[in-house]
């Protein structure tokens, strides 16, 4: 037997490793496994190379739990180790024999290796009390045992192992990690970091893992099922996608992997770190949003590249040139997708538009590249639904009509369609174009987009009275004398005597309503952003009270009826309801005054009809 001390530079390693080197202790299965399946890649290699002979016969890994002895056992059939192999592997930390391997044959495709670290097999001490490990290599040589309480000495002897070729990481468990004793907990643990890797794994008399997940296959070889299938497998409870995207680069870095745009009917809906990140088929986070662009981190999928290793950390993330490199590649995959789908058959896109215009705005307000092509296939549905238009054509559908006196485009949107319909009326009446603003991510993709669009405006279709969507007018002529428009003012003002709310007289059309509530169109869309969560002075003005102006159309009808009317009290109440109708139309008016609004009503109708009944002969 060979007595010695594992060769190390750092003192006290050991409770280092146990305590830091993982965050998640779940992690050394993980790391255990992958090491069993970089055994069996460096066999099937050596074996493509004929420097491993004869059959390899049935390549698995094996994961098993015996309670009786609280140990956990990690088997593979992979290459083993040779007692200087193990001398050398084992004993000296932080060694890579997988960077070995991968050196030494560099250029063979068939070395699909794992660990680039060293540090892997380690994790083991952070749950044992006690490891062993009996191996025996492909080559002609003894099997060996070696063995480890977790300080730096160790024993080697020869061994027996039954199996043959391969390695056995037997795992002693400590007091603190029975839980790893469950299966349940195993289980759980295998199906989140090893359900694709390349190798088949089998827990309790079954196999865990898919070898060969979609994304490790060329796009050719795949059927738009098979695309679902494997959203389901990835999925289970989810609807099935809108459309996905194949990757597949080999410069300046490698990736593979699908993403796929859900199906969301609700923008409450979205859902983010739903991206999981793979090296070689060996999860690593779902916690991608340093790789993956933020407006993409509300796609679904996989990502896989072995340029991200599975140490991987947040600063490393942050610093890394491939990982900038890799998120430049996404933005440019699914802007050139979405470019495609709208070139190739645009009513197909505009149908899914609903799902879709989530990312695109959110795109297009995050990424400068994305935005350049953005503009080319974000599209605007007409208020009256069905009719949808780009940049470019609404500017051309507009150009007589929406073009203010500074020369910029006014683009009217709806935020409620059906809130706001009479609104939306009068401005289609008068020519106007009114698009649909109604998701979460519109009120600030329009604030950024009339910052960063040319010569465009943006204006809600209730912001003012239609005359004043475009530009301001001078006051409408009216037929009220000077002396009924004072009063009728006084009428508005002592009935509203809201100071936020302005009265103003306008003469407009006889057809047009008595009385139009609009709200200034910064300070709604200050609230409106806040409403969504907007920090910053958009949470300064959710405090500020709504400012409301009510213009009077002197040349509606009713007011002759008014000012005909001498019971005071009966005009008041009828100017009180005029008012509310107009702020109802803005979701103004609530809580109590909305109850005497409905009260005064009704009073309002048996009075009349009441009146009516006096009068018959």
């Amino acid at each position: 037997m060979q007595k010695g001390t594992i060769r190390v530079q750092t003192e006290n390693i050991f409770p280092i490793i146990k305590k830091f080197l993982y965050s998640d202790h779940d992690i050394f299965v993980r790391e255990l496994v992958s090491n069993a399946v970089d055994a069996t890649q460096k066999l099937k290699t050596l074996s493509s190379l004929g420097e491993a002979k004869g059959d390899l016969g049935d390549l698995r890994i094996d994961v098993s739990i015996d309670k009786e002895n609280k140990t956990l056992t990690i088997s593979d059939r992979g290459v083993g180790m040779t007692e200087a192999e193990v001398d050398k592997y084992l004993n000296q930390v932080a060694f890579s024999g997988a960077e070995e391997f991968l050196n030494k044959y560099k250029g063979q495709n068939e070395a699909n290796i794992i660990g680039h670290f060293g540090l892997g097999f380690y994790s083991s001490f952070m749950v044992s009390d006690r490891v062993t490990v009996v191996t025996q290599s492909y080559q002609d040589a003894p099997a060996v045992r070696w063995e480890c309480d977790g300080s730096p000495e160790f024993t080697l002897e020869p061994a027996e192992r039954a199996a043959g070729r391969g390695t056995d990481i037997i795992l002693h468990l400590n007091e603190d990690s029975q839980e790893f004793l469950e299966a349940d907990r195993i289980r759980h643990i295998l199906e989140r970091f090893c359900r694709f890797l390349p190798v088949p794994i089998w827990f309790e008399g079954k196999q865990i893992n898919n070898t060969s997940p979609a994304w490790t296959k060329k796009p050719s070889e795949l059927t738009p099922q098979d695309y679902k299938d494997f959203y389901k497998e990835l999925y289970p409870a989810g609807e099935l996608p809108l459309f996905w995207i194949h990757l597949n680069v080999d410069y300046p870095f490698n990736l593979t992997g699908i993403l796929y745009f859900p199906k969301i009917q609700h923008s409450y809906e979205i859902q983010k770190d739903k991206i999981q990140l793979y090296s070689n088929q060996v999860f690593v986070t779902d916690e991608v949003k340093d790789i993956v662009p933020e407006f993409l981190m509300l796609l679904h999928g996989v990502i896989d590249s072995p340029d991200i290793p599975l140490n991987v950390s947040r600063s490393y993330l942050q610093g890394d040139p491939n990982v900038r490199k890799i998120n430049s590649y996404i933005t440019k995959k699914v802007a050139d997708k979405l470019g495609e789908l709208f070139r190739t058959d645009q009513k197909e896109y505009e149908g899914k538009w609903e799902q879709i215009g989530l990312f695109v705005k959110y795109g297009m307000m995050t990424d400068d590249k994305f935005m350049e092509k953005g503009n080319e296939f974000l599209i605007m549905e007409d208020a009256r639904g069905g009719t949808f238009y780009t940049l470019e054509e609404y500017k051309q559908k507009t150009e007589a009509l929406q073009k203010n006196k500074e020369g910029k485009t006014v683009i009217l949107y709806t935020t409620q369609p059906v809130q706001q319909d009479a609104y939306i009326q009068a401005a289609q009446a008068k020519g106007f174009v009114v698009v649909k603003a109604e998701t979460l991510v519109d009120a600030a993709f329009i604030n950024n987009m009339e910052m960063r669009w040319e010569n465009v405006q943006f204006t809600r279709v209730d912001a003012d009275i239609v005359e004043n969507l475009i530009d301001r007018q001078e006051k409408g002529d009216s037929i009220l004398s000077g002396d009924q428009e004072t009063s009728l003012k006084e009428w508005f003002a002592s009935q509203v005597p809201d100071q936020h709310i302005t009265v103003e007289i306008h003469g407009l059309s006889p057809d047009s309503a008595p009385v139009v509530a609009t709200r200034p169109e910064f300070m709604r869309r200050m609230k409106d952003m806040a409403a969504v969560g907007g920090g910053g002075m958009a949470g300064f003005y959710a405090n500020m009270p709504d400012e409301v102006t009510l213009t009077v159309n002197g040349n509606h009808p009713v007011y002759q009826q008014l000012f005909a009317d001498n019971d005071a009290e009966h005009r008041n109440k009828q100017v009180r309801n005029l008012a509310d109708l107009a702020l109802l139309s803005q979701g103004l008016l609530k809580g109590n005054e909305l109850t005497a609004f409905i009260q005064r009503s009704v009073e309002l109708m048996s009075g009349e009809k009441k009146s009516k009944i006096i009068l018959e002969p």
